[in-house]
């Protein structure tokens, strides 16, 4: 794999991420994904996309914990959801950055420094799914017949705003990889070590949360 094959790869990513979320909505079911490839650039996008459906049920599950219509039993379990989602999303980023990582693994400069940027690839593609989902549901404000022209309004300047800022980041995702092309920076997987979710880690849940007496 070259640098300008890797680059065309990641920006198809970015356009996927916008393209799936309004056919994910279309579609109205829940959304699947083909299994993952076992190696190279297709598996590096088919990560890209499990990263992105997390965030895309994440959004949904967020958005009905917020109803104050039902129960505490339907905002607990919106909750867990939300505390799995979020692992999913975390660890999605970790996969994305390890594949890249493996996939740069002999294309690097010997001699570059060993310098890093303060976003991942993976962080970075995060936000852009997270951008890719404001700005589908920013445009469906903005459109929205039952909400006031002021409101729609509102919306429309916000949506150009978004839409110009995912272009930013998506430019500069693919600038750091002419980084490192060019030896400039290295990539390097930041891992999370998420410990709210981990019955060994969260005092909550190994403690007296889960039923050990404290002193």
């Amino acid at each position: 794999m070259t640098f300008t094959e890797l680059t065309t790869l990641v920006a198809r990513c970015l356009d996927e991420q916008l393209t799936t979320v309004a056919g994910w909505h279309a579609a109205g079911a829940e959304p699947t994904l083909p299994p993952l490839a076992g190696a190279g650039p297709e598996r590096l996008r088919g990560l890209v996309l499990a990263e992105h459906l997390s965030n895309y049920r994440l959004w949904h599950v967020e958005d009905e914990a917020r109803r104050m219509d039902v129960g505490p039993e339907v905002i607990a379990g919106c909750k867990r959801a939300i505390d799995r989602l979020n692992q999913e999303r975390n660890d999605g980023i970790e996969r994305v950055d390890e594949c890249l990582v493996q996939l740069l693994a002999g294309m690097l400069q010997a001699w570059g420094p060993e310098k890093y940027n303060t976003e991942t690839v993976g962080s970075a593609l995060d936000r852009t799914s997270i951008m890719a989902l404001k700005i589908f549901h920013m445009a469906e404000e903005a459109a929205r017949e039952s909400a006031s022209p002021e409101h729609r309004e509102r919306c429309a300047a916000k949506l150009h705003v978004l839409k110009a800022q995912r272009a930013d980041l998506g430019r500069s995702i693919l600038e750091l990889i002419e980084d490192y092309a060019s030896g400039l920076k290295r990539p390097k997987v930041s891992y999370q070590f998420k410990m709210y979710n981990d019955p060994s880690l969260n005092p909550a849940l190994y403690g007296k949360g889960a039923g050990e007496k404290k002193p």
